[in-house]
């Protein structure tokens, strides 16, 4: 009997931990767009699909050594983000929702995570010739599924509801490097001239934001490109094993053009507010003067070193705190926090013309 209702006990105050969270959530919920930066197990939904990262040793971090579909050896900047605006961590899938849509009908219902890995704003980035049907969810299709779940809030709660909820949310967008990805990839250099690519690139991004906007978004946590040409697999182009500066030329131009685009869109919407946050001014700062931070390597991926994918046989180093990649491509769980510290109280150099803290208050 006792320990039954020492078992009680524990729950009673799971129950009120997590009331006290909510209760203390700066926005009712947040809604987060995107790529492998913000994936926490989208991909897992796509059969085939080949950027998924449901396997040990990812998730060596998390809670119970669990491989969640994050690229991450735990949490990433979704997730931080979300706990630092007062939730347990970033909303579930949106495939999660879809095959449970009463979960959004619900008073406790938070949120959702669109973000797909490998995806980008291009619609046939990431995608496979020949390969699966849907091998990841572009960001058209992210804010398709939105839609559903605007429709699922009308329908159920009324457009009041619906409109002052999603007003008060907050939308935070993380796309954009695989499209500089792949266009760096395939040479497309040589077709179209790289500022054409980046003006059509920035302008589909804005019709993105115009979509949502029109679906009740009013809130944008943005997040420009990071330094890409710093990435462990591609400085093993680079003969010094330095950063491939061309890459990162193209991440400072995306996201001074995008941040004209997020001038002029919140002065035509002058109830839109937004913050951007400058990945690129965030990273270099860190590889640029690693010590403060605690880091010891910034070069090399903690899974799989410079040149191996990170994967269930590879070697993985047992001090992931002082690495700022765990694999080629992504960063740890200590530099998510990092990245997500920084865009939650950063201040101007970092992130733009408010910080998230103050766009969740605003």
């Amino acid at each position: 009997m006792g320990k039954k209702i020492f078992f009680l006990g524990l729950i009673s105050l799971a129950i009120l931990v997590l009331m006290i969270n909510i209760a203390n959530a700066e926005v009712p919920a947040v809604f987060i767009l995107g790529d492998s930066t913000a994936d926490v197990g989208t991909n897992n939904f796509l059969p085939g699909s080949t950027h998924t990262s449901n396997f040990y040793p990812y998730g060596i971090d998390f809670p119970f050594s669990r491989p969640t579909g994050r690229f991450s050896n735990g949490f990433n900047s979704a997730d931080f983000l979300a706990k630092l605006l007062g939730f347990k961590r970033s909303p579930v899938p949106f495939f999660t929702l879809q095959n449970n849509t009463k979960l959004i009908n619900r008073p406790s219902f938070r949120g959702a995570n669109f973000a797909s890995a490998g995806s980008g704003i291009i619609n046939i980035t990431g995608q496979v010739p020949n390969g699966p049907k849907i091998n990841v969810i572009s960001l058209a299709m992210q804010i398709e599924q939105f839609s559903t779940i605007y429709t699922q809030l009308v329908t159920h709660k009324g457009q009041a509801y619906a409109e002052n909820f999603l007003s008060r949310s907050l939308f935070c967008i993380s796309v954009g490097s695989n499209d500089i990805f792949g266009y760096f990839a395939s040479n497309s250099s040589t077709i179209v001239p790289i500022q054409e690519f980046l003006a059509s690139l920035v302008g589909q991004y804005e019709f993105y934001l115009r979509s949502l906007y029109k679906l009740g978004a009013r809130k944008f946590g943005i997040i420009s490109i990071p330094p890409i040409g710093c990435v462990p697999i591609l400085r093993t182009q680079n003969a010094t094993g330095g950063c491939l500066e061309g890459l990162n030329d193209i991440a400072r131009y995306f996201h001074s053009t995008f941040s004209s685009i997020l001038i002029k869109l919140s002065s035509e919407y002058t109830d839109m507010k937004y913050s951007l946050g400058n990945s690129y001014e965030m990273t270099i700062n860190v590889i640029d003067n690693p010590s403060p931070f605690g880091f010891t390597d910034v070069a090399t991926a903690c899974c799989g070193g410079k040149k191996t994918m990170c994967a269930p046989n590879v070697t993985f180093c047992s001090n992931r705190k002082e690495y700022l990649f765990w694999d080629l491509f992504h960063p740890t769980q200590k530099a998510a926090s990092l990245a997500a510290a920084t865009l939650y109280t950063g201040e101007p150099r970092f992130v733009a013309p408010i910080n998230f803290k103050q766009l969740a208050e605003a």
